[in-house]
């Protein structure tokens, strides 16, 4: 099962193999505060498409088209789907829109593809 959960929430308790999806470190955070598994900054949407995003609620539907085409290319996203198949995984990120977000997007490839891994 793939969790969603912002890394200004996490707690101790949480329990799944921890990933930060994200591109850029979360700000105010320390590196080992995380306790990561895997930093999958290359998995993140593409600097360019980031930018052009911006969190901006009314570009997310084709913010999610084009960075679901970056995850059909991206050489990392097989490791991903293979960990997600052995167990719970946390996928961390930090934007502040819990619905529209690249995690939210990674989740629904994931469970959609990972049967090709």
């Amino acid at each position: 099962m793939i969790i969603l959960k912002r890394v200004y929430d996490l707690e101790d308790g949480d329990i799944g193999t921890r990933i930060l999806v994200e591109r850029l470190w979360p700000r105010g955070m320390k590196k080992d505060s995380l306790k990561l598994f895997w930093w999958a900054k290359d998995i993140a949407p593409s600097t360019e498409l980031r930018k052009w995003f911006n969190h901006e609620d009314q570009k997310y539907a084709e913010f999610r088209e084009r960075y679901m085409e970056e995850l059909r290319h991206n050489k990392d996203i097989q490791k991903l789907a293979e960990i997600c198949n052995k167990g719970d995984v946390i996928f961390l990120y930090s934007a502040s829109n819990e619905k529209h977000n690249s995690a939210v997007v990674l989740k629904e490839f994931i469970e959609k593809n990972s049967h090709n891994y």
